[in-house]
């Protein structure tokens, strides 16, 4: 049961379900009820980052009671809430009823470490949030009976502040459930907890938030409950902090404590995905059922296997947990002795056997235990084959069983409205409905380019007034020395080129190869005649000294006068400001070095916005370019690639990229062949990289054969159980 205290007690009756409508992310995507909220008070609704929670806890009453007095408001509130009410009772009509009407009574349960649905909620450190985020979004858009399950952090990842030596501080994030569409669900008795963990020899009990998107509730795992020892309420304070064992204490309470959580609300799902290895453990716990219930070692193996899949997302090192024995061994003992099976027995199970390693590792655990596992491009699945080699001696390239289904991006989360009204005009107000047809996106091609142009420059406008909002605001509490205020954006302009880079600010995305050598940076910038303008966002990790290093050197070119205010840095990036930046930039730079990024969704995002992309042929640009949507950094040939491939991408700025923006036409002064561009990054974007296609298809190869395959079916022994796992 969930705690249902009247959140909003100033609601008058004929609008009391302005509360479903805001407790429900689903208004994030239906236009109709983002508009509706704004309308409430669109200065309270700026204020707040478009919070409707906490928007509706602080609005004025009387406002409220005009709002119920206004007929066309409560027309369009009567409409709102009849869509959300038709949408959470019934998956009739939806794609997945359609297609699979025998299986809408079976669920899915996704599990994932973080999930960045909107920034009022900030339990996401940067892609991977985001992406379970959409993928969530679109299966309640398709109607695939999904679940989530995540960690509810406390303390969220980290609110950066910048100094005024442009060193990085890491402060906790600002976080109160009272703002956020949570509800606190209890067990029968009333009791906070909903299931119990043994972690370290101690008991750790375990309580839950429910949050919903659309018809997708995701259930929130949390220990911060007074039955707990202060050190165990701990476990979800932080996204990815403290060391080692913390991350397996918190790995425990997600893969093991998600399982009888789900178990304790009377969830019993067809399917499980863990979504990177962070949920490894899920596996283990549903093998402990098994085995606890007398069936032998293999077919319960078999059985964990037959319903699992497994998505890696990331070719680095860093990105995949390790454990030493020793750490296994003292916070898991007593499980893997109630499971029946010795240490060494669990150990394997994990261990990187053809890997040159005696590490427990996460991965290599989901790999075993997962019939279905998958990277997230094609490129990556080449890329996961290959480092994954040694676990299948006696498989070859293609014949090793790791697929591949390339991410995407929520279609109505992303694309800004300006760009949909666009499509409004031509296809009618429902043409989202069809966004799977891949001829609906050559109409892109009949808006007049004056049209698309007008749009894009009202976007970069928006842009731009968000970051001298940002400004005003540092300036307002902190006083910074007026540098500051120009290292922030205020002296950005429309008219000129602006390119956009942000992301984590991980070493591999390489966000200082533009600065290689400044004084080549500072001519591109400004040249009198063509000048171009760089805004920069991004959050280093808080153990990465190297990458504060990189946002420090960038920060400090912000207040460097030789660069005359051309260059900004947008501080604190989350949800919020990136929406703003894949809107309202010219281009966007993805500058990997190949092939550590997997993916690359934000250049997505940039696209369905018509923001071409320049970057490394790496991640979802290795299939998604196709010469007329953006530009691409050739595969250097030399050994120091970033050298190569700074030259490669200044050639491209100079001699293709800057000349073709400039290109106006006398009469309109449109850059008709920019725009060209632009339309082509919106077609494929749109055509081929949504979470709509990608959730299709999980749902077609692997989800739906899940559900079908009969437990206990046995794979051929290399394709089974990699070599050395003794399983």
């Amino acid at each position: 049961m969930a705690d249902t205290p009247a959140r909003f007690p100033k609601l008058p009756n004929r609008l009391k379900g302005l509360e479903s409508i805001a407790m429900n992310l689903s208004w994030r995507w239906d236009r109709d009820a983002r508009a509706l909220l704004k309308q409430l008070d669109p200065t309270l609704w700026s204020v707040t980052r478009h919070n409707p929670v906490d928007m509706l806890r602080r609005i004025d009453e009387e406002r409220l009671k005009e709002c119920a007095r206004d007929a066309r408001f409560v027309g369009l509130y009567d409409c709102a809430l009849s869509r959300l009410q038709d949408q959470q009772s019934s998956r009739d009509g939806t794609w997945f009823a359609r297609h699979f009407p025998e299986l809408t009574n079976k669920s899915i349960a996704y599990f994932c470490a973080e999930f960045g649905l909107h920034n009022s909620v900030p339990i996401y450190s940067g892609g991977l949030g985001v992406l379970a985020g959409d993928h969530c979004k679109a299966a309640s858009d398709l109607g695939v009976p999904l679940v989530g399950v995540g960690l509810l952090y406390h303390k969220g990842y980290f609110d950066q502040k910048i100094r005024l030596d442009g060193w990085q501080e890491d402060a906790d994030e600002v976080f109160d459930p009272a703002i956020m569409p949570l509800e606190r669900l209890r067990g029968p008795g009333g009791d906070p907890w909903l299931a119990a963990v043994r972690v370290s020899e101690r008991t750790v009990y375990v309580g839950a938030w429910r949050m919903w998107a659309g018809r997708v509730p995701l259930y929130l795992l949390d220990t911060n409950l007074e039955q707990n020892d202060p050190v165990d309420r701990e476990l979800t304070y932080k996204l990815y902090g403290g060391g080692q064992e913390y991350r397996l204490r918190q790995e425990i309470i997600l893969g093991i404590g998600g399982v009888r959580v789900l178990r304790s609300l009377g969830i019993e799902p067809s399917v499980w995905h863990a979504n990177e290895g962070h949920a490894g453990l899920m596996m283990i716990e549903r093998l402990r059922e098994y085995l606890e219930a007398g069936m032998p070692e293999q077919e319960a193996i078999s059985k964990v296997r037959d319903r699992t899949v497994f998505t890696t997302h990331t070719p680095v090192p860093a990105g995949h947990d390790t454990f030493p024995p020793s750490l296994i061994e003292s916070c898991l003992r007593s499980y893997y002795e109630r499971m029946g099976i010795s240490r060494d027995r669990l150990l394997e199970l994990g261990g990187e056997h053809g890997l040159g390693g005696d590490l427990f590792h996460m991965t290599a655990l989901a790999m075993r235990l997962s019939r279905h596992v998958n990277g997230v491009s094609k490129k990556h699945g080449q890329v996961t084959r290959e480092m994954w080699a040694p676990m299948w001696p006696s498989l070859e390239g293609p014949e090793i069983p790791i697929g591949s289904i390339t991410n995407g991006v929520h279609l109505g989360s992303w694309m800004s409205h300006r760009i949909m009204e666009l499509f409004d005009e031509k296809l009618g107000r429902d043409w989202e409905s069809r966004a799977d047809d891949p001829e609906l996106w050559d109409v892109v091609d009949e808006i007049s380019d004056r049209r698309l142009w007008e749009v894009h420059m009202e976007m970069k406008g928006i842009l731009l007034d968000f970051a001298r909002e940002q400004a005003r605001r540092r300036w307002r509490e902190r006083r910074d020395e007026s540098e500051h205020l120009v290292g922030a954006g205020t002296l950005l302009s429309r008219q000129p080129l602006l390119l956009g880079f942000a992301r984590r600010f991980a070493r591999y995305k390489r966000a200082d190869l533009l600065f290689r050598d400044e004084e080549r940076l500072r001519a591109l910038l400004t040249d009198t005649h063509r000048p171009v303008q760089l805004v920069v966002a991004g959050k280093a990790h808080p153990a990465d000294t190297g990458a504060k290093e990189i946002l420090q050197r960038i920060y400090a070119a912000t207040r460097d006068g030789h660069f005359e205010g051309r260059i900004a840095f947008i501080e604190d990036y989350e949800l919020h400001v990136a929406h703003r930046l894949v809107q309202g930039v010219d281009l966007w730079l993805n500058l990997p070095r190949v092939p550590l990024e997997a993916s690359g969704t934000s250049g997505m995002k940039a696209g369905l916005n018509g923001v071409p992309q320049l970057g490394t042929v790496d991640g979802w640009w290795a299939e998604g370019y196709n010469g007329e949507n953006g530009w691409a950094i050739p595969p250097a040939t030399e050994e120091d690639e970033d050298q190569e491939d700074w030259e490669s991408l200044f050639g491209i700025l100079e001699e293709e990229v800057v000349p073709l923006f400039y290109e106006r036409s006398s009469h309109s002064g449109v850059p008709h062949g920019w725009v060209r561009c632009m339309k082509e990054a919106i077609r494929v974007a749109g055509r081929d990289y949504t979470t709509g296609r990608m959730v299709r298809d999980y749902t077609e190869r692997y989800y739906v054969p899940a559900m079908h395959e009969p437990a206990g079916d046995r794979l051929p022994p290399d394709r089974a159980y990699p070599a050395g796992a003794a399983v």
